[in-house]
């Protein structure tokens, strides 16, 4: 062997079959390839002087005399294939840049890109220069695609003094916006094709994939029917399986929730969801067809039971469900059986069901009616909607909210925001110059968005129900556990009810209200436990906590601490931490309170007082909602009408493996494109905004969906979306929210 060789293995990312037939040696800096048959050393040419040396092919190297037959023939072999898909390769790209571009088709693209980048915004000139990276940049998203653009950025900035007229970087992005229309199309024919939800696209998991076959390139094989429903299904679930695992292993320290949902199918089948709720995750545990026995709050409680041995219950604080009372009589019997848990109702149900009754409220039903008047208008003809966004600049005035009853108080805020756009767009001459604003919709939309009181209406409803909405937020958050924040969101919406509206007579109406709805809630005392133990709120209390917070407390440490010994370490404990001693009232602590999550912040600070701090991770751990999902469009009745036994373990694998991969997502997931307020997926929740009644069409284009603008997000005119646990703010000494005193007084 030549001196100055040193022999490296060959790593695994190459892939090509001459690797097996030589080896690979490093001289310095360069790297150099020795045939494993006749020991002949190339010093240059790489892998492929290799691979005609071994296939036999006369001219950048010698044959090699000692390679086996099926060696010669396999290396021939893979030598064609690289021809064809070198010449098929420069085939596509002579296609794409022989491409005889159109005029009106590049006015098109450009038109297109003021829309969807927002450069009505920026005050930018209709004009763009040649030498702009906007064209570049609007062909696709596919990685594929981004990757042949990146290679053909030089083109376009060499051909940057080319006219556009003349044919350079207009062919070039044309035939590029064609390439990726074709995959585009490909990929939606698919999608229609096996009727997958429109918002499929939203996946996490769509761009990966993307991603993968762009890199795959020619190479690609699709996966058979039984390769998707065998080896990638099992592979999957182990992936699935891999990643609770880590999840449950956190339930010792945190405890988890255990979420009971019911819903009902269209053959009016009942359904029962069991999934467990940490900080790391919400896990799906099972569901159940509860059809037979949904009524029987026996049968609900055994449901329970079993389920709460599955998890451990060492590991369960609470199991949360709807507030029904067959729920209630199985809650009471499971927590008779098992002492160290509480069952709770859903609070975001609860809050949902206050709002619900403030719509209910003849004087905010009116000014909801007006402000619908206008949106079934503008959402069912295409011209007004056109002419609205463009006001708009591309936002709507529809915003679905979290439920149906929530989305009435979020769309009057969009309207609020949106206010000076409105009566921008009714006072313009392009609205007087359309047909529609002379309708008697229209009129009745001008007058509406003219109206000072109707705004004025807007303003206070706003402002009554928005700490409530911002509680149902929080309520079912997936970025933070609620426990800490409930009783605090109540105070606050209250308060603020007290603050707009002054007089007793009228803040007692919408008081009464959340009282006759909340009293399940009031007496939790896991909601009054993560009030106290939530330094933010516990430090910001001027005198005495008020009884019935340190009545929940002491609740919660007789029951989620069976132990006597432990139950009195704590109390010495709870000392330490209401006079801020040691750890609690360093400088960082202090100014953690505000910052850090709470649970966090005991697990930081709490060192002093560890049965202390174990209980309060344990509580500020957890939610307090079973709503464990949103949308979702997996069909459980075909895994529970299955009758054989192998096909329907399979399908409930599958289920387990959706499911647990979407809610996967729920707390890492990445922003995705807003829901059109017309599409089929939003409309569960803005029916009664969007539609029409017995809508006279004169022409066709007022219900063209073809010409109607897509929507898009500028944030500079709805304002900044805060955290809305940071904006409960501190103080808590109203005495007359504390105390709930209603006597003499009739609720509403």
């Amino acid at each position: 062997m030549a001196t100055g060789l040193e022999h490296v293995p060959v790593t695994p990312q190459k892939q090509d079959p001459a690797w097996k037939h030589c080896r690979l040696f490093k001289n310095g800096d360069r790297s150099q390839l020795k045939c494993i048959y006749c020991n002949k050393l190339f010093r240059g040419g790489g892998i492929h002087r290799i691979k005609e040396h071994l296939a036999g092919q006369k001219g950048n190297a010698s044959a090699c005399l000692r390679v086996p037959p099926d060696v010669r023939v396999s290396m021939q072999q893979s030598l064609d294939g690289a021809v064809v898909k070198k010449r098929r390769k420069q085939r596509i790209e002579d296609e794409i840049l022989n491409v005889n571009p159109v005029s009106h088709e590049l006015d098109v693209i450009v038109n297109q890109s003021d829309v969807s980048t927002g450069l009505q915004l920026t005050g930018v000139s209709d004009a763009i220069e040649p030498n702009s990276n906007l064209l570049v940049s609007l062909e696709g998203t596919g990685g594929g695609e981004r990757r042949k653009k990146e290679r053909v950025r030089s083109s376009f900035t060499n051909a940057a003094n080319v006219d556009a007229t003349g044919g350079g970087t207009s062919s070039v992005a044309l035939g590029s916006k064609r390439v990726n229309n074709h995959v585009n199309m490909a990929i939606g024919r698919f999608l229609y094709d096996i009727g997958a939800p429109l918002d499929a696209v939203n996946s996490a998991y769509f761009k990966p994939m993307i991603d993968a076959i762009a890199t795959a390139r020619d190479g690609v094989v699709p996966p058979s029917y039984h390769d998707i429903r065998g080896w990638i299904l099992k592979n999957s679930v182990e992936e699935v399986k891999n990643d609770i695992d880590k999840i449950k292993a956190t339930w010792g320290t945190t405890g988890c929730s255990i979420l009971v949902e019911q819903w009902c199918t269209e053959t009016n089948r009942t359904f029962l969801r069991f999934l467990a709720y940490c900080p790391e995750g919400t896990v799906f545990l099972k569901s159940m067809d509860a059809s037979d026995i949904i009524n029987s709050s026996d049968a609900l409680y055994e449901l329970f039971r079993q389920v709460v041995e599955e998890v451990g219950v060492e590991n369960v604080l609470q199991v949360i469900s709807n507030g029904e009372e067959k729920y209630i009589v199985a809650g009471r019997r499971l927590t008779d059986t098992f002492p160290t848990l509480y069952w709770s109702p859903c609070a975001a149900r609860c809050i949902d069901l206050i709002l619900e009754d403030f719509v209910n409220v003849d004087w905010i039903n009116a000014v909801i009616e007006q402000a619908r008047s206008v949106t079934k208008f503008v959402y069912n003809h295409s011209v007004v909607l056109n002419m609205l966004r463009r006001h708009t600049f591309g936002n709507d005035i529809v915003e679905p909210g979290v439920t149906c009853s929530a989305t009435n108080f979020t769309i009057l805020k969009r309207m609020v925001n949106l206010k000076h756009n409105l009566q921008a767009m009714v006072t313009s001459q392009e609205w007087m110059d359309c047909p529609y604003s002379k309708k008697t919709e229209g009129l009745r939309m001008l007058d509406i968005v003219t109206s000072q009181s109707f705004w004025s209406s807007c303003i206070l409803i706003i402002q009554l129900t928005n700490p409530l909405l911002q509680l149902l937020r929080i309520a079912g958050s997936e970025k933070r556990p609620a426990m800490g924040y409930i009783y605090a969101g109540i105070y606050r919406a209250k308060e603020t009810i007290k603050k707009e509206l002054l007089k007793r007579v009228d803040y007692v109406v919408y008081w009464n209200i959340i009282d006759y709805r909340w009293e399940q809630q009031w007496h939790l005392p896991l909601h009054a436990a993560g009030f106290f133990l939530n330094p933010k709120f516990f430090y910001s209390i001027e005198g005495d906590m008020h009884h019935e917070i340190l009545s929940g407390m002491f609740d919660c440490i007789e029951r989620l601490v069976p132990d006597t010994k432990v139950q009195d370490k704590i109390i010495k404990e709870v000392n330490s931490y209401k006079n801020a001693m040691g750890d609690f009232g360093r400088k960082m602590a202090i100014r953690a309170r505000d910052t850090l999550l709470p649970a966090d912040w005991w697990s930081t600070y709490g060192g002093s007082c560890p049965n202390l701090a174990r209980l309060a991770i344990r509580i500020l751990s957890q939610t307090c909602s079973s709503n464990g999902s949103r949308r979702n469009h997996i069909s459980y009745e075909q895994t529970h009408e299955t009758r054989n036994y192998l096909e329907r373990q399979r399908l409930t694998d599958l289920v387990f493996v959706q499911y647990n991969m979407r809610l996967g997502q729920m707390i890492k997931s990445e922003e995705q494109d807003s829901i059109d307020p017309i599409s089929f997926v939003g409309t569960n929740v803005v029916e009664d905004w969007i539609m029409g009644k017995d809508v006279c069409v004169d022409d066709y284009e007022s219900i063209n969906w073809m010409s109607v603008d897509p929507p898009s997000t500028n944030s500079m005119l709805l304002g900044s979306s805060n955290d809305e646990a940071e904006e409960l703010g501190s103080g808590f000494d109203d005495y007359e929210i504390l105390n709930r005193e209603k006597e003499g007084e009739e609720k509403c």
